[in-house]
């Protein structure tokens, strides 16, 4: 049986030199006389090939390294030593984000959703409300529906099937993918929301009685500023008498759960599954780790990282660790799992117990 051609989703746009990935992306060539020497494509340390661009950022992979067919790799200056003769060393003191510089030139179709049926503008199968404003080279697939008064900037993509609720703004440069939907929303220019991903939709708002609960009208809306990435299938509420707001570059995970009133800062990195409750607030530079879920009305201070799976019920201070359920500062929460241990193989005699 032939063996199945390999399908590209994502060729290069280019075929560089070393020297060019050098200017780039600032890094040393180890061997200058290889600089008119061309790359091919990247591929991963252990499967990269002649003529391949590769990178090592993690030590463990030392051994993948020293066995590599890779033709150059962006490397540490503490592990170029490591590299193959015939594998030229970049030499940088931040391989990934090198090679994140490198692969953003050579794969730019890969960076945000493009369109699914390859349109170079509005497509005959979308719905285009009359009202509805488009700066020149929007791109609309087929099956997207963009509502009553909603503006879109110039560049922006929008995906099959999804839809632009009345009055949405969107900004430049951004990317909204298939089955998307947004309404009751303002949103940054260079902003990428993943397929499925929903934001806009009312919140969690319920009067709670013994007879039942009376659903509270949500009136906000959501305001999603420059450069946010906001994953597959995730879900941000509006605001339910104020704003829910998504700071200036902040990276959203797939499938996280934003409640209403919620206001994150800028930068911040939130992991898959995370839920978040209504009216938190989260300061700049804060990390939540998969499957972090915070009670509702917490402040999680600037530079915060929390563990993931961790269940936050109080404030976290700035630029502390917390771990655990319920989650406490990280010294705290490896000594109790450290005395448990002990106890369990009996290593604590009973005074110490009492």
């Amino acid at each position: 049986m032939a063996t199945p051609r390999k399908i590209a989703f994502f060729p290069p746009a280019a075929s560089p030199t070393l020297g060019e990935l050098a200017g780039w992306t600032g890094a040393a060539l180890s061997d200058p006389a290889r600089a008119q020497q061309r790359i091919a494509d990247v591929a991963a340390i252990d499967a990269a090939g002649p003529g391949d661009l590769t990178f090592l950022d993690n030590p463990r992979y030392l051994p993948q390294l020293k066995a590599s067919r890779a033709a150059a790799v962006f490397v540490n200056a503490k592990h170029a030593p490591d590299a193959p003769a015939h594998c030229v060393a970049l030499v940088t003191p931040q391989p990934y984000h090198a090679i994140a510089r490198a692969m953003a030139k050579l794969f730019p179709s890969a960076a945000r959703p493009t369109s699914g049926f390859d349109e170079r503008g509005v497509s005959a199968a979308a719905h285009v409300h009359p009202s509805a404003r488009l700066e020149a080279d929007v791109i609309v697939d087929p099956g997207a529906v963009i509502g009553p008064e909603a503006e879109i900037g110039a560049g922006t993509v929008i995906g099959a099937n999804a839809v632009i609720g009345p009055r949405v703004r969107i900004g430049r440069d951004s990317a909204v993918g298939a089955n998307a939907t947004i309404a009751c929303a303002l949103i940054g220019d260079r902003v990428i929301v993943h397929p499925g991903a929903h934001i806009g939709q009312d919140g969690f708002g319920f009067a709670l009685g013994p007879r039942g609960h009376l659903k509270v009208p949500q009136i906000g809306r959501v305001v999603i500023q420059d450069d946010v990435e906001i994953g597959a299938g995730a879900t941000i509420d509006r605001g339910a008498n104020r704003d829910t707001v998504i700071g200036e570059g902040t990276k959203i995970d797939n499938l996280v759960q934003i409640g209403h009133n919620v206001v994150i800062g800028r930068h911040c990195v939130i992991v898959s599954q995370v839920g978040i409750s209504g009216s938190c607030v989260i300061d700049d530079f804060v990390a939540l780790g998969g499957q972090v879920g915070l009670a509702g009305h917490l402040h999680i201070g600037a530079g915060a990282q929390i563990g993931a799976a961790s269940g936050v019920m109080n404030d976290v201070p700035a630029g502390q660790r917390w771990f655990g359920v319920p989650a406490q500062p990280a010294r705290e929460h490896f000594r109790e799992i450290a005395t448990l241990r002990k106890l369990a193989k009996g290593g604590i005699s009973a005074p110490e117990r009492g």
